[in-house]
């Protein structure tokens, strides 16, 4: 059974309550259950392989009513508050339907090839098309389209409405997704209870979800108050290792060495003490709290090599936030302190120049909601950059303009169009799994956490999740797998890391002393 950490306890997903987490479960009529929709007081089930619909009382799991489906392949179900759509995919047509008496009072047509999930939300309805993989809008009159969105995955199915938020479910993922109506964003992701959801309904508190494989209808939590799971616990050593090699001909004089040392956080934990197979010289910690160990080395000659060495014993897990943007505080909720030391300006984000000036105008507009300003940044910062590792870090309004970065300078644009916009944020960089338990990296990583009132700090990966659909852009915002080791958390220009994270050197050498620094992460699992 999948394991989820919650509030610092790590539970099973049966014992305690989630976005997700499955709450009961109702056995299917038939054998082939399809859409799903709820009146305000049972559930309706669409069964493909009957052609027939059920109602069904979500206490006792009873059928209450049977009624023929208007055709051969019933799919999506909605309930508009009268009467009930079905989505047929062999006719291309969505019906209404009389409960009372079975009689089809309306058909349209479907705008698209292959329906799917239906939704009503008061006025229109929506479709889940699996074909042209798309989110689409439609008038309950005549099908014609008012707008669409691009699915979240490469295969909806299940689509539902809750008064604010599409849910959608995800055949090929088994995910199922909360999008905003207004601009098809994915807001958040979470599994799915089956091998494949197929139908979904809101019965004003709960996610209903159809499994067309376990045969049974999940009662899902939602909105439950816990704003993040921990899951996919990851084991292992890591030992860091700083080198640095003197080619002379002259001697390094002085080299002073600091190593980020990373501390507990909501994606990791350090099992046992630092093992420091380079003694330090001393502990050190900078203006943004971030505690380094301090290595000093004089006098080294030419061919010398010296390594700080240090191994952490850790469990980093994968981090899931559930962020509703409604229950998002506003700007004067965010602590003074927290504010004031994270919206200053430096030359790197360079807040106030005209570049991020235009740019946050056009992101953001007069966007007040806390969620919505840091969103917007991040579909700007998505649609005007792309990523290149070129080397070098310039200064955000440069790295805007010229339209590409690294991930460390998508970090640098993001923060500063974030504290242009009187959101807090800052960086953290961390030594990745690269490919396989045991594996080595000397590439790393760095994003943004931003700070959203009423969650607290949150990761957002401009450059992870810079990619193509929805859902993996929905990934780089409040998600992070089990790959990373944050060591450094920094709001910029550290007294002892500069602009750099895991480590740093300051180096003074005789003239014509060549050198190279080398910084290697291996990591090796362990098992119990």
């Amino acid at each position: 059974m999948k394991k989820v950490l919650l509030c610092g306890l790590i539970l099973t997903r049966l014992l305690f309550s989630y976005t997700g987490e499955v709450e009961e479960s109702i056995k299917t009529p038939g054998n082939s259950p399809t859409g799903l929709a709820y009146d305000g007081k049972n559930l309706w089930l669409a069964d493909r392989g009957l052609n027939k619909i059920f109602c069904i009382n979500t206490i006792t799991g009873k059928v209450i009513k049977e009624i023929p489906s208007p055709s051969y392949w019933p799919m999506g179900l909605a309930w508009d508050g009268k009467y009930l759509w079905n989505a047929d995919w062999k006719t291309g047509k969505i019906y209404m339907i009389d409960t009372k008496s079975g009689i089809v009072k309306r058909a349209i047509d479907t705008p698209t090839p292959s329906p799917r999930g239906l939704a009503w939300d008061g006025k229109y309805l929506w479709l889940a098309d699996n074909a042209e993989d798309k989110i689409i809008k439609i008038s309950p009159s005549d099908g014609t389209t008012i707008v669409e969105f691009d699915a979240p995955a490469s295969d909806p199915r299940g689509l539902t409405y809750d008064g604010k938020y599409l849910w959608i479910a995800d055949r090929i993922q088994d995910e199922i997704y909360m999008m905003s109506p207004d601009n098809g964003e994915v807001l958040i992701v979470f599994d799915a209870p089956g091998p494949f959801a197929r139908g979904l309904a809101f019965d004003g508190n709960s996610i209903w979800v159809a499994d067309y494989q376990n045969d049974y209808i999940y009662k899902l939590k939602i909105r439950d108050g816990i704003k993040f799971i921990r899951e996919d616990q990851r084991e292992s050593i890591v030992t860091f290792t700083h080198l640095i090699r003197n080619f002379g001909p002259g001697r390094i004089l002085k080299a002073e060495v600091h190593i980020a040392l990373p501390k507990d956080r909501d994606n990791q934990e350090l099992v046992s003490e630092n093992e420091y197979i380079t003694e330090p010289k001393d502990f050190v910690t900078d203006q943004w709290g971030q505690k380094t160990a301090y290595y000093l080395y004089t006098n080294i000659n030419p061919n010398e090599v010296v390594k700080s060495i240090i191994k952490y014993h850790v469990k980093v897990y994968a981090v899931r936030y559930f962020i509703y943007p409604d229950e998002v505080g506003t700007l004067k909720d965010i602590p003074k302190e927290i504010k004031k030391k994270y919206t200053v300006d430096n030359d790197k984000y360079q807040i106030n120049h005209p570049v991020i000036k235009k740019a946050l105008n056009k992101a953001v507009g007069d966007e007040q909601n806390v969620y919505w300003i840091i969103r917007k940044i991040y579909r700007y910062v998505l649609d005007h950059m792309y990523y290149e590792l070129s080397g070098g870090w310039n200064t955000a309004p440069t790295v805007l303009s010229r339209g590409n970065g690294s991930c460390s300078e998508y970090s640098f644009v993001f923060i500063s169009l974030c504290r242009s916009a009187g959101v807090p944020a800052r960086y953290v960089g961390s030594v990745v799994v690269r490919g396989d338990d045991a594996s080595m990296d000397d590439v790393f990583h760095r994003w943004v956490e931003v700070y959203m009132p009423g969650y607290g700090w949150i990761p957002i990966d401009p450059s992870g999740g810079d990619k193509p659909s929805p859902r993996e852009q929905a990934l780089g915002f409040g998600y992070l797998q089990n790959r990373f080791l944050i060591t450094t958390e920094s709001g910029g220009n550290s007294t002892t890391l500069s602009w750099y994270y895991n480590s740093n050197e300051f180096i003074e050498t005789e003239p014509n002393t060549h050198y190279e620094v080398e910084t290697i992460a291996e990591w090796e699992p362990v098992f119990k």
